[in-house]
């Protein structure tokens, strides 16, 4: 069996290379090298999704686990996760998966979307109501996402994804009918935190309001001591003009990867975070306390 598949979304560019056009980091990609996120590679002047069906975590979990608070409380998802990311955060919680994975990736289940619509489906009994792509960033193995999204919806059930939402209109809009929740990741506001990991606030902002039109969304930062602490306010704010309906989480860091030398953000940073984001938002949680 082979995990990997021809991409959606490039254009071969001459002279050996081809353009992703999946993110907006529109990678130029020479043959034999990969793209920021790892696992899109030109194989002979194709870009191929190297990871298809390649699973590196599966488990049957609360929704709040996402987290989405105001979606289906009280049910269970089967949540699964590949391989890669692109973005490089050097505060990554999901670090083995995501940046560092190719030792890992020796011990992945090789899991086809009707496998995936098959424990989906078992697991109804136990309350499960879907399909959650979560823990890697799921949109980079987006052929996979594809296909799985068709089944899971065709078999009456939900689709659920936790990104970072850095994707462009095209691929977003398509995908989105077969999505029920999203819960997107703002990781900062102004300019500092996007520029170490790689990416735009202005892409993500983008995403937000396109997929708030089109199902249930919740957001999510993680807060970093002396990174992004400032930035609650104006990203409440922000999302308040959206709609001040949406659940806003607030969750605590703790030291890992890059930043295994830092202290977790205190408890009474998130306190004080979370009655700054209220002015604001009618619905804000902390998590990881």
């Amino acid at each position: 069996m082979s995990n990997s598949v021809t991409a959606k979304y490039w254009e071969n560019t001459g002279n050996g290379y081809v353009r992703c056009g999946l993110c907006p980091h529109h990678c130029k990609i020479r043959e034999n090298q990969a793209g920021v996120c790892g696992v899109r590679r030109n194989q002979n002047g194709v870009l191929v999704a190297t990871t298809y069906s390649l699973v590196s975590s599966i488990a049957l979990d609360p929704i709040e686990k996402k987290p989405l608070y105001m979606f289906q409380p009280g049910k269970k998802i089967v949540s699964i996760g590949g391989y890669g990311c692109n973005f490089q955060c050097p505060f990554c919680q999901n670090y083995g998966i995501s940046l560092e994975y190719e030792s890992s990736k020796r011990q992945a289940e090789f899991l086809t979307p009707e496998i995936i619509k098959e424990v989906a489906i078992q697991a109804i009994p136990d309350g499960n109501i879907g399909v959650a792509y979560t823990y890697n960033e799921p949109l980079i193995g987006y052929e996979f996402l594809c296909d799985c999204i068709v089944l899971i919806r065709n078999a009456g059930l939900m689709n659920v994804l936790v990104t970072n939402g850095y994707i462009n209109e095209e691929p977003l809009k398509t995908i989105l009918p077969y999505i029920d929740a999203m819960n997107i990741d703002i990781k900062g506001y102004f300019g500092g935190t996007y520029n170490r990991v790689g990416g735009t606030l202005e892409a993500i902002k983008k995403t937000i309001k396109t997929s708030a039109k089109a199902c249930h969304i919740e957001v999510t930062t993680l807060v970093i001591p002396g990174e992004n602490e400032d930035d609650v306010e104006d990203i409440a704010k922000w999302l308040a003009e959206i709609d001040p309906e949406i659940p806003y989480h607030l969750s605590r860091f703790f030291p890992r990867y890059r930043y295994s030398d830092r202290e977790p953000t205190s408890r009474e940073t998130m306190y004080k975070l979370c009655e700054i984001a209220k002015k604001h938002l009618k619905n804000v949680f902390i998590g990881n306390m």
